[in-house]
């Protein structure tokens, strides 16, 4: 026999159920969260007021910024800093460079720090605290300033692509961050992979690394951001122009060691470039980090509290 069910009955229950009350927030809650979003937009504010300031001072004429009229609106609005800039070659030979060696460095860097962070993630291996305890002692200690240098000669690395990108291949927060991660994988995955008779490299590459994209897109925005940003290793390093990276660029910017008139500035757009040509180049400089940020936002939080719960 085939049982019916009364929509009726079904109807009356529903009825019947009381409806769900709302926990109403506390007061303290309630003031807590005015002060919280206020204090954060407050930090916002402070945060994106000096941002705001240096582009609004790149589209301002050299008047309006002399006298200090400009806040947070261009005043004057002027581009010819920027024509000059981006039709300085060496310019873009610069910004070529910061490219190149952002994308060398981050690549090494991963690959370093990822396959080192496996390593010493494993409670078993021999040699565990000790390679630990290396890496943390750098953190601490380094060799100074000199005999880095007579080290990046010695070898031969000065004026190539290897000074910049090889002496800060590892991060140890970088490697500390990514060593949690690891550790806080269920172990059962990597015992599963190796019983279908995966090696450990297999269980690396097809069962470890696509399990980490989050940590893996937030260690790469800090490895590039900080490649992008480094521009000391390359004023050490290298003595030719042509091989500076567009930090360096700047740098001799703000150091009045490249000039409007090398730039090829005339006489009357000299006073026009002086004025705002370190936040025009700023501005530039700092474009394609802003540019990549929103792709890997989603990934930073969620990379950064997943590789540090344990430490």
């Amino acid at each position: 026999m085939v049982t019916v069910a009364d929509p009726d009955r079904a109807t009356r229950r529903v009825a019947a159920t009381p409806p769900t009350r709302r926990v109403k927030d506390s007061r303290g809650y309630q003031v807590f969260r005015v002060v919280n979003v206020t204090v954060l937009l407050l930090v916002v504010g402070l945060v994106l007021y000096p941002f705001v300031n240096i582009v609004a001072q790149s589209f301002s004429s050299e008047g309006a910024i002399t006298s200090g009229q400009v806040n947070l609106v261009p005043r004057g609005f002027n581009v010819e800093t920027y024509r000059l800039v981006m039709s300085d070659s060496l310019f873009w030979v610069n910004y070529r460079n910061t490219v190149v060696y952002t994308v060398v460095a981050t690549a090494i860097a991963m690959v370093l720090t990822t396959t080192f962070a496996y390593a010493i993630s494993k409670k078993d291996l021999k040699g565990r605290s000790v390679l630990i305890g290396v890496a943390v002692f750098t953190m601490f200690f380094n060799g100074g300033l000199i005999p880095n240098y007579v080290l990046i000669n010695e070898l031969g690395m000065t004026n190539t692509l290897w000074a910049i990108v090889l002496p800060n291949a590892i991060s140890v927060f970088n490697l500390l961050v990514m060593k949690a991660f690891f550790e806080n994988l269920p172990a059962e995955l990597e015992e599963a992979a190796s019983i279908d008779g995966l090696t450990t490299y297999g269980i690396f590459f097809r069962i470890v690394l696509p399990l980490s994209k989050a940590v893996i897109a937030t260690m790469v925005l800090f490895y590039a951001v900080f490649f992008w940003n480094s521009w000391f290793q390359a004023f050490l390093y290298l003595d030719r122009a042509e091989l500076y990276p567009v930090t360096v660029y700047l740098r001799n910017m703000i150091a009045g060691a490249t000039t409007s008139t090398s730039m090829g500035a005339s006489a009357d757009d000299a006073a026009q470039v002086a004025a705002n040509i370190q936040a025009v180049t700023m501005v530039l400089t700092v474009l394609p980090i802003i540019c990549l940020y929103p792709f890997l936002q989603k990934y930073f939080v969620s990379g950064v509290m997943l590789g540090s719960v344990k430490g």
